[in-house]
């Protein structure tokens, strides 16, 4: 049931109407080919002639806009949270180095030209 509302499911309620619309056009041409038949009425342009009407009855040929969008949220009546505290904490100290200085005769050597030997 709830695919039928919400999506064009129902649309394959609508085969029996197929059946029939298809028996009436081999009643009047006794040539005509299941394949045809759907060909004329699904591929090629739609013709507003006689049974037009009867035409647009014909599954996946009009959409009614069965599309519904339902948003459930469920909240817990009662809501619990625990936060575990460790048991124990560790301090650890790195050794940091603290150099303000460097001298420039170790970056100068980078920057000179290219020589030839």
């Amino acid at each position: 049931m709830y695919l039928c509302a919400t999506t064009e499911l129902y649309q394959l309620v609508k085969l029996p109407c197929l059946v029939q619309h298809f028996l009436e056009h081999r009643e009047q041409d006794r040539n005509i080919s299941l394949w045809r038949f759907l060909a004329m009425h699904y591929a090629d342009k739609d013709i507003r002639d006689n049974d037009y009407d009867r035409d647009m009855r014909l599954p996946f040929k009009t959409h009614d806009g069965c599309t519904t969008a339902s948003i459930s949220v469920f909240t817990p009546q009662q809501f619990y949270t625990e936060i575990d505290r460790p048991a124990s904490f560790e301090t650890k100290q790195f050794p940091v180095q603290e150099v303000n200085f460097i001298a420039s005769h170790y970056l100068s050597n980078i920057w000179q030209p290219p020589r030839s030997c």
